[in-house]
């Protein structure tokens, strides 16, 4: 009797040995492989570093800016004198000087300009787990699907291996004269659409393979049995909705982003108003001309400049009326997305509950297209069936293998996929034996950085 509820793989992992049981790679060992070394992941991540770089630069409107400079050159000189001669010389100026620029106020543009950047690395790190989710999702499919073609190959072959030997019964008998030539001809087309059947269930099997490769990063070895995660699903279809609502990584950055679009607008506004600097300079010259009393000349000078626009074209007038049709496109795509993690939720739940309920039905079709296989073979041994009854009865047993074998793989994604709609398909939910990425240690790494060129990870 089959259990029900039974893990996905069971026809591919029974009959092991021990040495290969130790070599075995279960689902949470291959979701931890995907989670360190799968490239999509990676990118992401590199991309949200790149990201926190948004802050230092915000923050850079605080600091001064230094400016060094050196000239130097030759400078040809002819000077025409009272007395009408002309006297020339070939001078060799050099000045040396360093500016210092300190912003006092520039409309509150630095500080807005730094709330910007934080809330996009928010939203960034929204982002980034939203790809998490998605790769663990998809590690989970390959990983199935590998289970399930595997099982499919090996219903496939039993069916051929029956075949062969229905068919040579049917010779046996016909050759007694207990069946027609009819029959013969019916269990070899039987047998031939079941060797079509085996080689498209292992091309099917080669793919999922390759499949699995590229997410998981290594090809497939000795899968185990792959389990379900009820236990940190909700219980309700509502409680899966609100779930979806707060903690669906696509929504939290959705918010982010329209607190980014929202305080662009002061960004935009502050062109607007004054900017009031403070400059300092000190320079030091030397100039040859015998014609000037002074070579030598050192200045310094700290100087206070306040610059308020009157008119720039219209620029910056559009640009704050821009800022504020993206915040208002900003909230409707919030909604968009909100919308859109409901509607997620709603389908997961329901695709959930429908894969438990095919699983339950999938066992019972087995189990009864079983006890009908067997009764028709002794009712056929005794001459109350024809061998095409046979065929036919063996041709709803691998059906309803195989409708079992899709059942079971759906049933275990269809589980992530829930877990995945709320929020919550990630390392520390289920527990992987891997070291979660942490994106605020780079950005605390990078943050106040007020110099550098290599990256934290030294490059």
């Amino acid at each position: 009797m089959l259990r029900s509820g039974i893990c996905l793989g069971v026809a591919a992992c029974a009959g092991f040995a021990v040495t290969a049981a130790a070599r075995a790679e279960g689902l949470p060992e291959a979701l931890a492989k995907a989670y360190q070394t799968n490239p999509q992941l990676n990118a992401e991540r590199a991309r949200q570093r790149a990201t926190d770089e948004n802050v230092p630069q915000a923050l850079a409107g605080y600091r001064p800016q230094i400016v060094a400079s050196l000239s130097s050159g030759l400078q040809a000189v002819r000077d025409l004198l009272p007395d009408n001669t002309i006297q020339g010389a070939t001078l060799k100026p050099w000045v040396i000087g360093v500016t210092v620029t300190q912003t006092l106020f520039n409309g509150f543009k630095t500080a807005n300009s730094v709330r910007v950047a934080e809330l996009q690395v928010q939203s960034g790190r929204e982002a980034l787990r939203n790809v998490g989710q998605g790769v663990l999702l998809d590690a989970v499919t390959a990983y199935t699907n590998v289970l399930a073609n595997q099982s499919l190959v090996d219903a496939q072959r039993t069916n051929v291996a029956f075949l062969r030997e229905t068919l040579e019964i049917t010779q046996r008998r016909l050759k007694a004269g207990d069946v027609t030539p009819t029959d013969t001809s019916q269990a070899e087309a039987r047998l031939s659409r079941g060797l079509a059947d085996l080689n498209a269930a292992e091309v099917n099997l080669a793919v999922s393979q390759a499949t699995y490769t590229q997410v998981i990063g290594n090809p497939p070895t000795q899968l185990r049995a792959a389990e379900t995660v009820d236990r940190y699903l909700p219980h309700s279809r509502d409680e899966a909705t609100n779930l979806a609502f707060k903690e669906n990584p696509a929504v939290i950055a959705a918010g982010f982003d329209v607190d980014v679009a929202t305080t662009s607008i002061r960004v935009a506004e502050s062109s607007l108003l004054p900017t009031i600097t403070l400059q300092g300079s000190a320079s030091h010259s030397i100039d040859s001309d015998p014609s000037l009393s002074t070579f030598r000349t050192d200045q310094a000078s700290v100087i206070g400049q306040m610059t308020a626009p009157i008119y720039d074209g219209g620029t910056a007038a559009s640009q704050t009326r821009q800022a504020k049709e993206v915040a208002s496109q900003s909230r409707l795509v919030l909604d968009q997305v909100r919308n859109q993690a409901r509607t997620a939720a709603l389908g997961a739940w329901v695709a959930n509950e429908g894969a438990k309920i095919a699983v339950t039905a999938s066992e019972s079709e087995v189990r009864a297209a079983t006890v009908a296989l067997q009764g028709v073979q002794k009712e056929a041994a005794g001459g109350q069936r024809t061998t095409v009854d046979v065929l036919n009865s063996e041709a709803d047993l691998i059906s309803a293998k195989a409708r079992l074998i899709g059942a079971q793989r759906d049933r275990v994604i269809a589980s992530y996929t829930l877990l995945s709609a709320i929020g919550r398909l990630d390392v520390k939910t289920l527990g992987l034996n891997t070291p979660g990425y942490l994106p605020e240690v780079h950005y605390q790494q990078v943050r106040d950085a007020w110099h550098g060129l290599r990256t934290p990870s030294g490059q």
